[in-house]
């Protein structure tokens, strides 16, 4: 039952919650500096199979006995390529950004080719489906990676009741199959380690299923996928705007865009996401080019790079600097720009993640440490708020995850891919796909990653055969994994 709003902090009536929204939430790109994937907020309508809207009520607290408070939880589907009655269900795991549809990558081209109908749900508190309108910390206690797979789950048993009463059917069980890009694809893991019998198998793409205290090995990765020459280049520039900003932190800041970054470290944090996400993204050249040729002029490495950022990361990437800004983090109005508070307090809790500079061989600034990652949590949540890292990993197993029929898929060039499983085991195959360009989620958004490329088009990826070979063997798996669901259903009748 939907409970009243009687305060600020309480649950919004179903009808209050979508007149506030449709006001307020643009389709717009949503970022944070430590949000793992930046594309699921992507703008054209022609981006996405379908962005028809659909709500269900979804429990609040799947682990109280007492509380029997629910939202409303937006999802979507997509039809046209589905085999009634007895089709598979594909579906696909919004993260941590407003899901405003089901987006045309290659999971279009699967859907066509098992004859699946695909299934989105928006993750709890992003987007539409925040059961608060309110986002002070107290109210932010439900939002959890757990609470999360368990939405699924309800979601999954509702659709498939749903389909089933359509069809006038009972007690008939389609084969499904999950799919997820970055934090997204760890959510598609442990979806099938948590609930094997609501699953035939996953996709876990980029999947991030080790949280991490201190991520070295995001830096290390960066200059690694950068090269010699633009590591270098990278390096020497932020040593040049590290003593500027010394003398004259005001100008230096304006020069990037970024004037309104007070706290010197969200400015380098800032400068740092502006270079990891070209070799993120697949687009290693637009920041390497004009550094490495800027440093073999003898030109203002720092004045290129400032150049970089603005016309890039905040240009046609489409960043705001404000997502780095501890007072817009602090803000606890919902609103279009809610999800980069909400994910640093699934960084802050959960999954820490903290991109910290390496003590040798650096790209990023040293500024950049644990203690500026700490300092954050406290001010943006309160005292006593850290990451449980150790509790993350004991509850899910981390690389050690004790699965099955999962396909773990990583980019060569991707700095997130330490946190994913790269090693295959029994019946969890890992994939690396190994190209110039081939970044987070290559395997279903083709090259570059960002700006989308309608069915995942792998044409631009300087391999192209090594994503198609990667592409070849999921098909297999999903198709050895479905067949293997339909025969255990028959044999069950």
């Amino acid at each position: 039952m939907m409970m009243m709003r009687q305060e600020e902090g309480s649950m919004i009536l179903p009808w209050l919650l979508l007149f506030l929204l449709f006001a307020s939430f643009s389709h717009g790109l949503l970022t944070s500096h430590t949000m793992l994937d930046r594309l699921s907020g992507s703008s054209s309508s022609s981006n996405y199979l379908t962005q028809k809207e659909f709500w269900f009520n979804q429990t609040l607290d799947h682990f109280s006995p007492f509380d029997h408070r629910q939202f409303q939880q937006r999802y979507y589907e997509f039809l046209d390529h589905f085999r009634l009655p007895d089709g598979p269900i594909f579906l696909k795991i919004c993260g941590e950004s407003s899901c405003n549809g089901i987006t045309n990558d290659y999971i279009s081209v699967l859907a066509k080719k098992f004859g699946a109908a695909v299934v989105s749900l928006e993750h709890r508190y992003y987007g539409k489906s925040s059961p608060f309108n309110s986002l002070k910390t107290e109210n932010l206690r439900y939002l959890s990676s757990k609470q999360a797979l368990f939405d699924l789950a309800v979601f999954r048993q509702y659709y498939q009741e749903s389909l089933n009463s359509k069809s006038n059917r009972e007690n008939v069980e389609n084969p499904w199959f999950v799919f997820g890009v970055s934090y997204p694809g760890a959510l598609s893991a442990w979806f099938r380690l948590k609930f094997p019998h609501l699953t035939c198998g996953s996709l876990a793409s980029s999947a991030v299923v080790l949280a991490v205290y201190n991520y070295t090995e995001f830096d290390k990765q960066i200059g690694e996928s950068a090269g010699a020459e633009c590591k270098v280049a990278l390096q020497e520039t932020n040593k040049l705007v590290e003593q500027r900003l010394a003398t004259d932190a005001k100008a230096v800041k304006t020069l990037f865009g970024a004037a309104e970054l007070e706290i010197d470290g969200d400015f380098f944090y800032f400068l740092a996401d502006a270079a990891a996400i070209a070799f993120q993204y697949g687009n290693p050249d637009k920041l390497c080019s004009p550094l490495v040729e800027a440093k073999k002029a003898g030109d203002d490495l720092v004045g290129a790079y400032a150049k970089y950022v603005k016309e890039y990361y905040l240009g046609s990437f489409g960043v705001n600097v404000q997502t780095y800004n501890q007072k817009h983090l602090k803000n606890t109005a919902l609103s279009e720009d809610s999800a980069d508070r909400l994910w640093w307090f699934q960084v802050c809790t959960e999954v820490a993640f903290f991109q910290v500079a390496p003590l040798n061989d650096s790209v990023r600034s040293t500024k950049v440490d644990t203690r500026y990652h700490l300092d954050l949590c406290k001010n943006v949540f309160g005292e006593g708020t850290y990451p449980d890292v150790a509790a993350t990993n004991i509850y899910y197993g981390g690389t050690k995850i004790a699965g099955s029929k999962i396909v773990f898929t990583n980019g060569s060039q991707d700095p997130w891919r330490h946190a994913s499983k790269q090693t295959s085991s029994t019946d969890m195959p890992s994939y690396t796909i190994s190209c110039h360009n081939c970044g987070h989620g290559t395997d279903l958004r083709g090259c570059p990653q960002s700006p989308l490329n309608i069915e995942g088009n792998a044409q631009n990826c300087s391999s192209p055969d090594a994503v198609n070979k990667v592409r070849q063997q999921i098909v297999e798996h999903i198709d050895l994994w479905l067949s293997q669901c339909q025969d255990a259903a028959r044999s069950a009748i």
